[in-house]
């Protein structure tokens, strides 16, 4: 029987090997999470009931750079007042579009002329807002699901487009809600044509 003696390697080149291959994950997993994915950990009420305090998230940054955010999508963004804190809420107006509450009712008319009504069936309850906003050709309007108890654009204003985050890709935790884009709703979903 013939047996082949492989030299056993030393302490020093198993700590090399080991520093090697940690710059390799680094190299990979840094520009991931600074350019491509980021964590975020949802805090408050705001989005129930989509999402609830304490969801872990991971937020797809690369998407908007190639893509427009479209109505129903989740975001997170930078708040518009202070920008080292983060919200995540719901798009409910486009660049260009006029955006009206009445009450509980959401409308809305599009560049083109034409109006559409909210059929918004993912909400915690019934909420009374009433106003108008105009958005110009850079700007978002966005609102919690959880109308009552959600700061949003009823508040602060409309969003301006740059202090957009990125979208919700991942639900990780808690595990038994495990899910691909969180909260999204197809546009079509959620739109009532009226003119």
């Amino acid at each position: 029987m013939n047996q082949t003696n492989t030299p056993k390697k030393t302490l020093k080149q198993e700590f090399f090997e080991l520093v090697r291959f940690t710059l390799v994950v680094l190299a990979i997993i840094i520009p991931i999470r600074v350019f491509i994915a980021q964590p975020f950990i949802v805090n408050g009420e705001s989005m129930l009931p989509t999402l609830e305090n304490g969801d872990y998230l991971i937020i797809d940054e690369i998407s908007y750079k190639k893509i427009e955010p479209q109505r129903g999508e989740v975001i997170v963004f930078r708040y518009p007042t202070n920008h080292k804190r983060f919200l995540i809420k719901r798009i409910i107006g486009l660049p260009g579009e006029t955006i009206t509450l009445e009450g509980s009712k959401v409308t809305i008319k599009q560049q083109d002329g034409s109006t559409l009504q909210l059929k918004e069936e993912y909400l915690n309850g019934n909420f009374s807002t009433y106003g108008s906003w105009v958005l110009s050709e850079d700007e978002y309007f966005v609102m919690g699901d959880n109308r009552q108890n959600s700061s949003d654009s009823r508040t602060w204003g409309a969003l301006d487009e740059d202090l957009i985050v990125g979208r919700t890709f991942l639900r990780l935790f808690p595990l038994n809600h495990i899910n691909v884009s969180p909260g999204k709703i197809a546009s079509e979903e959620i739109e009532i044509i009226l003119k």
